[in-house]
């Protein structure tokens, strides 16, 4: 939601001209950070939707995993087995980045990977279809641009300034700008991450143009997002950037925030239906649209706090048939330490619990389920069972309880058949920084945010037939 959609974390800086051949320096510049909120002040622009001439507010978009067959990075080769053990190994990856941006949101980078999830989108007038990682652990927006000092190859056409009618470039004395260092009267970004890679261009205006899954073609000027002309490092040709959807000022969804309502939602399909039904895909959905309605909806607090691109709930805890285990970061954690103590995040795979936590909620499951316990570890998961006929083990009612919403999960929230006979628990510990609700404990949930009343709700829903 997070929607790995390359978990992105930026460090926004500046760069002259002058020094895009040198080699990428990995100094922070925090008095950008400081900055950032500036990116965004919606007083500077008027947004509308777009659609066949007449405004709408609402819209639907297919949010394609990266391993789905509707993916360029789907390799039909590897079987379910061989991809759910990427994923592991991404969402180790992911956590431990988004661990280091909690304990410090200014120095921490990011390594790129390829994202869980992608969109399909359109940039300017007329509009260039690109395909980007969808993420909600990002702001910032960007893609390549010409003409490139440096890019990475990419499958589609990269994107030309000179031909949109609507490209505009920041100027210095525009007050998005301020602190920002200009070159002939431009503003520049800079993005670096943890393994040297690296984006580089103008911080630009332009239209981004969405297909709708209703058939209609959604356009939205002004959006504020960063043109690359010096891209490098480990990105892959699939994609050429990243749509930020993060709780950031800088964000796309915020950027959309009056029009939208500071609404939007997303369902996931599970991991097993993915690699089994080709003409399944997740949706995110933007708008009126994403409301979360019904008598089985539960819905919990959405709390601010820093780093502002991640989104908090709160998790008192999780019983396990009639037995529930407290949330605790540490045994000497305070209440108001843990308010706003786990993170929802669409491009994690794994849920992340503090290390204390996680033995007491192992220590139930362990005496609550009737299966023979497999020794070993599978993929970096430890506990591990044999599997029934069907793939699965029967374990109790499993709910996790969130502040005023108690969410009921299925037994494939929190366990995944790791190879053929051997399910495994995918809570896993995770240190005592922040936790993690990762996508698989999300799957099968129709999930809305509501950015005004500051509101999470979860609606059980088939997702591969929403």
């Amino acid at each position: 939601m997070v929607l790995n959609i390359v978990s992105s974390h930026i460090n926004i800086s500046h760069y002259s001209p002058k020094t895009l051949s040198t080699p990428l320096a990995m100094e922070i510049n925090t008095k950008s950070f400081t900055l950032i909120p500036m990116l965004v002040l919606l007083s500077f622009f008027h947004f509308s939707l777009i659609s066949c001439g007449k405004n709408v507010n609402s819209f639907t978009l297919d949010l394609i995993h990266r391993d789905s067959p509707l993916s360029p990075f789907h390799n039909p080769s590897n079987t379910p087995y061989e991809l759910l053990q990427n994923a592991l190994y991404r969402s180790f990856s992911r956590a431990s980045f988004i661990k280091k941006k909690y304990v410090n949101p200014i120095q921490s980078t990011l390594i790129p990977n390829g994202g869980e999830y992608l969109m399909k989108i359109s940039i300017g007038t007329p509009p260039i279809d690109t395909l980007v990682i969808a993420d909600t652990g990002s702001d910032l927006t960007w893609t390549q641009c010409k003409p490139c000092v440096d890019c990475f190859k990419q499958l589609g056409p990269i994107f030309n300034p000179k031909n949109s009618t609507s490209y505009k470039t920041i100027g210095c004395n525009n007050k998005l700008c301020q602190g920002f260092i200009c070159n002939n009267n431009t503003c520049n970004y800079e993005v670096s991450y943890g393994d040297q890679s690296h984006t580089m261009g103008d911080l630009s205006i332009e239209t981004f143009t969405f297909s709708s899954t209703s058939g209609q073609n959604v356009s939205i000027p002004n959006i504020v997002f960063g043109c690359g002309y010096d891209n490098g490092g480990t990105f892959t040709n699939a994609t050429s950037g990243i749509i930020g959807l993060g709780g950031g000022n800088v964000s796309i969804v915020n950027q959309m925030h009056q029009q939208i309502i500071g609404k939007f939602s997303y369902c996931l399909i599970p991991l097993e239906s993915l690699l089994d039904n080709s003409n399944a895909t997740s949706h995110i959905n933007f708008g009126n649209s994403t409301i979360v309605s019904g008598p089985d909806v539960v819905s919990t607090l959405l709390i601010k706090k820093e780093p502002s691109t991640f989104y908090y709930l709160n998790l008192k805890g999780i019983s396990i048939g009639n037995k529930m285990v407290q949330f605790k970061s540490s045994p000497i954690s305070q209440p108001s330490y843990d308010r706003g103590n786990i993170i929802i995040d669409s491009g994690t795979t794994l849920t992340y619990v503090p290390d204390g936590f996680y033995l007491n909620l192992e220590s139930l499951l362990m005496r609550s389920i009737n299966a023979t316990r497999k020794d070993g570890t599978y993929g970096g998961l430890d506990l591990c069972y044999e599997s029934n006929e069907n793939g699965t083990i029967d374990v109790p009612k499993i709910v996790a309880h969130f502040t005023n919403a108690d969410l009921e999960l299925s037994t494939s929230n929190i366990f995944t058949q790791v190879e053929e006979g051997i399910v495994c628990l995918t809570i896993v510990p995770g240190g005592n920084q922040i936790s993690i609700l990762g996508n698989l404990a999300q799957a099968n949930f129709l999930i809305g945010y509501d950015l005004k009343a500051n509101r999470v709700s979860f609606k059980r829903t088939d997702c591969t037939k929403y």
